[in-house]
């Protein structure tokens, strides 16, 4: 089973990589960002409990996060990997991901692959779409860096956590759209000629 983590600040391409990683090796993306808007979209049970969290201006405990990571992966039963998108966002969901992969699924990360963006660039690429998307946060540039920071100091350790183990890679994510996916496609095909 592949599974890959794909990872990068915001802005460096990951959401369009990611569905053209899962259309050529037919992996499942879970983005947990997704798994949350669907939840709150039927209103579920999950949904409130997430939004007495909200409310209290704290983020989704991991125990829900991994409820919703089980029931995903469970639903899909033939899978040949997942592609995980926004997940982990820090050491600790690392760590607890490796724990749910072993003992839940009986398999474990296979890589995770880091796109490198420089902040300016992010920070222009990031504006340009505040143009069109609508977004607050994509059209003051404070607010994209702030991001950025947060990207930096909670979520980039992660791609450190997995280094350990020799399963991080670190790509360049400038570029065309296709020169950035052949990137991620030679690392992807060298795991698979290991395994």
């Amino acid at each position: 089973m592949l599974n890959l983590i794909l990872c990068g600040p915001p802005g460096s391409g990951k959401g369009t990589q990611a569905a053209k990683l899962v259309e050529k090796y037919k992996l499942i993306h879970i983005s947990t960002g997704d798994l949350f808007r669907r939840e709150k979209k039927s209103n579920s049970l999950i949904w409130q409990e997430v939004q007495n969290h909200i409310n209290k201006g704290e983020l989704a405990p991991d125990s829900i996060t991994f409820k919703l990571l089980k029931a995903e992966m469970d639903n899909t039963p033939d899978a040949v990997g997942f592609i995980f998108d926004g997940f982990p966002r820090n050491v600790n969901q690392a760590e607890l991901l490796d724990k749910f992969l072993k003992e839940e699924e009986n398999t474990s990360v296979s890589i995770l692959l880091e796109l490198q963006v420089p902040d300016k660039v992010i920070i222009d690429r990031i504006l340009e779409r505040g143009k069109t998307s609508g977004r607050v946060d994509d059209q003051k540039e404070s607010i994209v860096q702030n991001r950025i920071d947060i990207y930096q100091s909670e979520t980039a350790p992660v791609a450190s956590y997995y280094e350990q183990f020799g399963k991080t890679k670190r790509l360049n994510g400038v570029g065309t759209m296709d020169e950035v996916f052949g990137r991620l496609s030679d690392e992807l095909d060298a795991i698979r000629s290991l395994s």
